[in-house]
């Protein structure tokens, strides 16, 4: 279900990692959510109803060190110069 990706829904100022247009230099951006393994996975799903990230974009949970705590890590790719 989480598997690391670099797909993005459409934005104007934030591509897809997977995009043919070269002439443009794109800044990855990472989002990292730490939290209980729940948590996570139901901010990860909200982040999906509103449009923003599909939920096997991010990186699969990863423990923090920390009891009951994990981070997940999504990469989005902004183009410079917009914004």
């Amino acid at each position: 279900m989480f598997q690391a990706s670099e797909r993005s829904t459409s934005s104007a100022s934030v591509q897809p990692a997977k995009s043919e247009d070269t002439s443009q230099t794109k800044e990855p951006i990472r989002h990292m959510l730490f939290g209980s393994p729940a948590g996570v996975r139901q901010v990860i799903h909200l982040l999906h109803k509103l449009g923003y990230a599909e939920p096997n974009a991010w990186s699969r949970p990863m423990p923090t060190g920390r009891p009951g705590e994990v981070m997940a890590i999504l990469t989005r790719y902004l183009l410079k110069g917009e914004g």
